[in-house]
């Protein structure tokens, strides 16, 4: 947003930059007066005075207008509102010359020049703060986008490196060394480690691409599948061409950790999560809707943050799409 100046400021602005117009004129001034009586020399200086404050008001009015009004950044249509509304002021100024102060050169090309440059100026400044402004709300906007992406790995870290999802995997663990199956044991181990790792080492990445984020969904998946049994499924259908593509890191976690905090999964509601590319390029994450019988206890900045990261890192933006039944979510690549 731009400054807000008071109206002393831009009085005193108006002030300096009328005086700058004028100068060639008040140069004039004493070589003017010797030409003239005494009743003609008071009426020329009260002349001169409100030539003075017309292109004070002028200028005032303009800078107002310039900083409040017009928004656009295109310089044409800047130029073209203030060369309007300049003209017309120089037309009533013209108007008010002739009936006070009936002299031509009073409203002459000088004159006109004069109204011209207080047109261009107020165009420049107008111009150059409204690209500052522009300048400065983007600068805003990619800070708030890189406290989001920070938030966001945060979040991703302490939600899945939690006490919860700690003994989650611990009791998998148990589970699988009770059955003494050491080769699927020492499997779920080295996907744990796996998980472990990625998570720790995301605050460290922007961009990863898509082969690596699948491999880690890789040993996440295995690690659910053990957790759930044969309540929970993945199928994941990519063409390898597209591995090489780039996606903000952790982007498909916070959508495999909502899916199983917002649904039911159990021997009845066994979930199905489908990852494919549809036609659009765009990576697809796709599941039945089971809503759980309470709310799910979460801060719902999951999908908020995710959008963010995606806004910040690719300048791209994700989709959300409840069928009722099916929930997908749509990820752009680069």
């Amino acid at each position: 947003m731009l400054k807000k100046y008071n109206n002393y400021q831009l009085l005193f602005i108006s002030l300096i930059a009328a005086r700058f117009v004028m100068y060639p004129d008040l140069t004039w001034i004493p070589f003017d007066l010797e030409k003239l009586g005494e009743s003609g020399k008071i009426n020329y200086i009260a002349f001169v005075i409100l030539r003075y404050a017309f292109l004070v008001t002028l200028v005032f009015l303009l800078i107002k207008i310039n900083l409040h009004q017009i928004k656009t950044t295109d310089f044409k249509k800047r130029f073209v509102y203030n060369t309007i509304i300049s003209f017309a002021a120089f037309i009533i100024y013209g108007g008010i010359s002739f009936l006070v102060y009936k002299k031509v050169k009073h409203y002459g090309s000088l004159v006109l020049f004069q109204f011209f440059i207080v047109s261009i100026l107020n165009t420049l400044m107008g111009h150059i703060l409204t690209l500052y402004s522009e300048q400065r709300k983007k600068e805003q906007e990619i800070e708030e986008l890189k406290i989001k992406n920070l938030q966001s790995r945060y979040d991703a870290l302490t939600n899945q490196i939690n006490p919860h999802f700690f003994f989650n995997s611990l009791n998998g663990l148990t589970s699988l060394i009770r059955k003494k199956n050491n080769e699927e044991t020492l499997t779920y181990v080295n996907k744990l480690s796996d998980v472990f790792r990625y998570i720790l080492q995301s605050d460290k990445k922007g961009l990863v691409t898509l082969g690596e984020e699948l491999s880690f969904v890789d040993a996440f998946r295995y690690m659910m599948e053990v957790r759930f049994a044969n309540k929970l499924e993945y199928q994941i259908d990519i063409d390898p061409r597209a591995l090489t593509q780039k996606i903000p890191v952790l982007s498909i976690l916070p959508l495999l950790d909502n899916i199983v905090v917002h649904n039911m999964i159990d021997s009845e509601h066994k979930m199905l999560i489908r990852i494919f590319m549809n036609e659009k390029d765009e990576l697809v994450v796709s599941n039945p809707i089971y809503p759980k019988l309470s709310p799910a206890l979460s801060n719902g900045t999951g999908l908020e943050n995710l959008e963010g990261r995606f806004q910040l890192l690719m300048d791209k933006q994700i989709r959300v799409e409840n069928k009722g039944n099916v929930f997908n979510v749509y990820l752009p690549l680069g």
